[in-house]
């Protein structure tokens, strides 16, 4: 049987056919989250670029706040992370 080695996922292929590097994420000391990287961050943690803890911890994040990128993008796509269009999307 063969060690797992513990080397980290460089990239990954998204569902449209698009890659995702470690590249594409955001900076670590991003403080101006628009929808483009909030996206980005809820892309790479679904396909598995970096786990939730990691994101939490390199971005500093909390749990709930990227639970509510992470709803508003599956409800909405990317257009739903927009800050100017929370107001338009949260309405019944």
């Amino acid at each position: 049987m063969y060690a797992r080695q513990n080397t980290p996922i460089v990239s990954v292929t998204l569902p449209d056919g698009s890659v995702l590097n470690r590249s594409d994420l955001p900076s670590r000391d991003t403080t101006r989250w628009v929808a483009k990287r909030k996206a980005v961050v809820v892309l790479a943690v679904h396909a598995g670029l970096i786990t939730l803890d990691e994101a939490m911890k390199r971005y500093n994040i909390s749990m709930e706040e990227f639970g509510s990128w992470e709803s508003q993008m599956l409800a909405y796509g990317s257009r739903g992370l927009r800050v100017t269009h929370l107001k338009k999307y949260r309405q019944p």
